[in-house]
């Protein structure tokens, strides 16, 4: 076991919100605490979160009335991202129509846009984000736009969110209305793609941050297209199953059970006579099936598991029938099977 706590390398934590920090309104257990500590520590917190609905004001303080340290300044947004990359495209207070919510309208406006509402302002860009209120009238105006010539910008393209209530269709899900109906696919802002990742850099000015995430299609492949390490806690959208059969660009640099993890030494994975090993857990890859065998903290058999899965399945992806049977032998009930 590394005598180092797994935040030890790092100046910056970038964590997702959503599955990471909370679930709808309430705290991820021990979330707050994790991150409080980090900030004592010397390490700079920044959210960074591809919900574009509400305003980083409203956002630090939701974290704060959960008890985790927030600003302001501290969450970088999908919209804000957004928000800039129509601001370079298009002349200075330009009007932009907005498929959306207050956290369009307050970024498109701090770079000096216009939002509006309706297609008869002429827009020349269209930027959409879920929103509660989200309404066919307002997407229509939103096609029509598009079908007029506006630029389509998506600030996440997100398929699912997690809520207290469990996954709930997400911006990327919404936006194909607009792409069906006009054929017209939108630029994203959001994680994985660079936009949102460059304006948390640009922000924080960190040089050693680890991305925190939920979600190996946004998060983790973010971190991978950025070049930066990461981090994926089992506390929202991935699963034990998603993580043994990811491919190259969703595999994490470190796997845990929550955000605790960071102040704890990681329990790395080595390669012995017998397989991958992880303290008291070995996995191999024989006959065609993933074998785990061992006891102690499930999370150290998982990673142990994703080492020879990985190895085994190299540029590809493992098969789920040839890792399901070390899930349920060895792993289920123990760590959660689902988010």
């Amino acid at each position: 076991m590394d005598t180092q706590t797994l935040i030890d390398p790092y100046d910056t934590l970038l964590l997702d919100l959503d599955g990471v920090v909370y679930l709808g309104r309430d705290a991820v257990p021990g979330a707050p605490e994790a991150l409080r500590q980090a900030v004592e520590r010397g390490v700079r917190l920044a959210y960074v979160t591809n919900n574009a609905s509400r305003t980083p004001g409203a956002i630090a303080q939701h974290l704060s009335a959960l008890g985790a340290p927030a600003s302001p300044g501290d969450v970088v947004t999908s919209a804000q991202a957004a928000a800039r990359l129509v601001a370079e495209r298009v002349e200075p207070g330009a009007a932009v129509l907005v498929v959306g919510g207050m956290g369009l309208r307050s970024a498109l406006r701090a770079h000096g846009l216009r939002p509006v509402s309706t297609a008869m302002d002429d827009p020349v860009a269209v930027v959409q984000g879920i929103a509660p209120s989200l309404s066919y009238g307002l997407l229509s105006e939103g096609a029509l736009a598009v079908r007029q010539g506006a630029l389509f910008v998506a600030a996440n393209a997100d398929s699912t969110m997690p809520t207290g209530r469990g996954e709930l269709p997400g911006n990327g899900a919404m936006t194909r209305v607009i792409a069906t109906a006009t054929g017209v696919e939108p630029i994203v802002a959001g994680k994985p793609e660079p936009p949102l990742h460059r304006e948390s850099m640009l922000r924080t000015g960190s040089k050693r941050p680890l991305i925190v995430g939920d979600r190996l299609d946004t998060d983790i492949e973010g971190a991978t297209n950025a070049g930066v390490d990461s981090l994926l806690v089992l506390t929202g959208v991935a699963t034990p199953l998603d993580l043994l059969t990811a491919s190259p660009r969703h595999r994490p640099t470190y796997v845990a059970a929550d955000l605790s993890a960071l102040h704890l030494p990681y329990s790395r994975t080595r390669r012995g006579e017998g397989g991958w090993v992880c303290e008291g857990w070995i996995a191999r890859w024989e006959e065609g099936r993933l074998r785990l065998e061992g006891a102690g903290d499930p999370v150290d058999g998982l990673r142990a598991a994703c080492a020879a899965a990985w190895e085994a399945a190299g540029e590809g992806r493992a098969d789920e029938d040839s890792v399901k049977a070390a899930l349920g032998s060895s792993l289920s009930g123990r760590v959660p099977l689902s988010g």
